[in-house]
């Protein structure tokens, strides 16, 4: 892997200039306005204190030559004593209310950046792999907290330097000139060191996004990994990708370093200078010793942040990039559009595709002018080979996808113009491989539909093989089903994400049925709870079993997103075409097959009586 592979710009990053930035960042501290108000005041109040102290310690240098004994030396260190305590009781106080407005700001931010990557489409995620939307909520939305602080410790120092600066006036103006030409040529440097500072501070972002990205899929998939015995490629994987990080940052460390040591040696010149002319000075009787020696603590608390200003950048670049991925993130344009936002109270699952064109990449077809009416209440089995266009059209009735031309109809209105969120409630989906999350099953089923009763679930779980499905889980309803389900059987799983459905009362349901291996009993079971639902709904069946295939209303048969037969199973194997092709090869099996699973399954059944 080359030192910068996979460190690029992601097609929906964007350039944000720093003001635009610093503009949208304070939409989010609107809300804590009052908290700010009271920190710029506070450290408007901490920069005096701290300036003070320098003329303070300068008015006890002049009475210790005046006066070596006098007892108002004693009120110099209680003076000194009130004005630390004093100053570090008002920052801890200023410091905890700029926490919380922090706090808050990060959390919003985090919130609607995980808000965004909610509602973007499937079609984003099939391009930016999920781990590098990960990073950017959590890492980079905590860089961005940093910015905050940092800005307020720069404005802290900064008002320091100003008070100052009028001080060292007073004392010498003459030297204070000398000394405030240098303030341009570091501010200018450091000016300069900014687009190099953010240049390689987004591509440790990425490196780290890389990281994370590489850990959630090999988490993901460790499972596979440990059967094909491959743990020691995945830690390969993860260890380029660590080393990458490395090097990138290695790189970063090293240009937010640099900078800072050849501004110090800078300044350290132009300060050795300004202490032999102003030794000097008190050599001629132009200056007190006192005044003298508040000169150099201040021209050293003066130069402190401009030195600084170097690091300072090192943060702020660091939040600036943050919140520069964190708003592409959020403003990233969908793929899906709608129109129009009308209601959608009710469907009777009319569904038309007229003269529909698809493709997930530009020049890679998959449909092209397709046109398909569903009745209401239809079950239609798609079938076919892989690539043929099955999925994609679930996908474009569910909206996870946009098509390029044509129109998709639903109960005679356009898809486009219907309310997103409203027209998905109306459809149950239960995809290849069903995604239960950690929980118990009751949970799971009532995802769609919090309000519903356990008892109307229980009396719904009965219907199927008697409920005996339910009896085979531990503790039932409660039951939990581990990450991703994997406490359950395969054939459990789908029952459940069956019966999600089921509680759910979609108007259309799409189902892409699963091809895994199961046992007799439970293909009888989850074809008792599909019957449930096609009873209901308007069905959609990407259908890879015979018995699904036969219980349809009608069958398309689908080859590069064309339909090229459609009818009854009977009609279709008459007809010996393509379908009668795709039975000999791939149902027929299970034709012979579901004769044997009828027995068992009647068998299995006479026994229970």
């Amino acid at each position: 892997m080359g030192l910068f592979e996979g460190l690029d710009a992601e097609e929906y990053d964007r350039k944000y200039s720093d003001r635009y930035l610093v503009r949208r960042i304070g939409q989010y501290f609107r809300p804590h306005a009052s908290r700010l108000i009271f920190v710029i005041l506070t450290t408007f109040l901490i920069g005096g204190i701290y300036a003070m102290l320098p003329v303070v310690v300068s008015e006890g240098v002049n009475l210790i030559k005046q006066d070596p004994q006098g007892p108002r030396l004693l009120l110099i260190p209680l003076a000194v004593l009130v004005l630390g305590v004093a100053g570090w009781c008002i920052n801890w106080i200023s410091r905890r209310q700029l926490t919380q407005a922090i706090a808050g700001v990060v959390v919003a931010l985090a919130t609607d950046a995980f808000r965004a990557s909610a509602e973007h489409d499937l079609s984003f995620y099939d391009e930016y792999p999920s781990g590098k939307v990960v990073s950017r909520i959590t890492n980079d939305t905590q860089e961005f907290g940093q910015l905050v602080g940092m800005l307020t410790e720069v404005m802290a120092q900064f008002l320091d330097a100003g008070i100052l600066a009028v001080i060292l006036l007073v004392i010498d103006w003459h030297l204070s000139l000398y000394l405030f030409a240098v303030v341009p040529i570091v501010f200018f440097l450091s000016i300069g060191y900014r687009k190099l500072a953010r240049r390689v501070t987004m591509a440790g972002m990425r490196a780290m996004a890389n990281v994370n990205s590489t850990i959630k899929e090999t988490v993901s998939g460790i499972a596979i990994a440990k059967n094909f015995r491959q743990e020691g490629s995945i830690f390969a994987d993860f260890e380029a990708a660590n080393n990458t990080s490395y090097q990138v940052n290695i790189r970063r460390g090293l240009v937010l370093s640099v900078v800072f040591p050849v501004l110090n040696t800078l300044v350290g010149i132009f300060v050795a200078l300004m202490i032999y002319l102003g030794g000097m000075s008190v050599n001629a009787g132009i200056v007190s010793l006192g005044a003298w020696y508040l000169f150099l603590q201040s021209v050293d608390r003066f130069m402190f942040p401009v030195t600084n200003l170097a690091s300072f950048w090192t943060t702020i670049q660091n939040g600036l990039s943050a919140s520069e991925r964190v708003f592409a993130l959020i403003d990233a344009e969908p793929a899906v559009t709608q129109t129009a936002s009308e209601p959608v109270e009710s469907l009777k699952g009319e569904i038309t595709f007229e003269h529909v064109h698809f493709h997930y990449k530009t020049g890679e077809v998959v449909l092209e002018d397709f046109s398909l009416s569903i009745c209401p209440g239809e079950n239609l089995a798609l079938v076919g080979h892989t690539g043929a266009g099955k999925t994609s059209i679930a996908k474009l009735i569910a909206r996870f996808y946009e098509f390029q031309s044509g129109r998709i109809l639903v109960d005679g209105r356009d898809i486009r113009s219907l309310d997103l969120a409203e027209f998905r409630r109306h459809l149950g989906i239960v995809s290849q491989v069903p995604f239960l999350f950690s929980g118990t099953v009751l949970e799971n089923i009532r995802y769609a539909r919090p309000e519903a009763g356990e008892a109307e679930i229980e009396e719904l779980a009965g219907q199927i093989g008697s409920g005996e499905w339910l009896e085979t889980l531990p503790q039932g309803l409660k039951t939990e089903v581990g990450e991703r389900g994997n406490l359950l059987s395969m054939g459990q799983r789908q029952l459940v994400a069956l019966m999600r459905v089921l509680v759910q009362r979609p108007a259309i349901f799409v189902l892409d049925e699963a091809t895994a291996s199961i046992d007799p009993f439970t293909e009888w079971q989850i074809q008792q709870a599909l019957n449930l639902i096609l009873k209901r709904t308007t069905s959609i069946l990407i259908a890879h079993r015979l018995s699904t295939v036969k219980s349809a209303d009608r069958i398309i048969v689908l080859d590069h997103g064309r339909i090229i037969e459609e009818g009854s199973h009977e009609t279709l194997l008459a007809g010996g075409g393509h379908y009668a092709e795709l039975y000999n090869t791939y149902f027929r099996h299970q034709s012979l097959a579901y004769v044997e699973q009828s027995r068992q399954v009647l068998g299995q059944q006479a026994f229970a009586k």
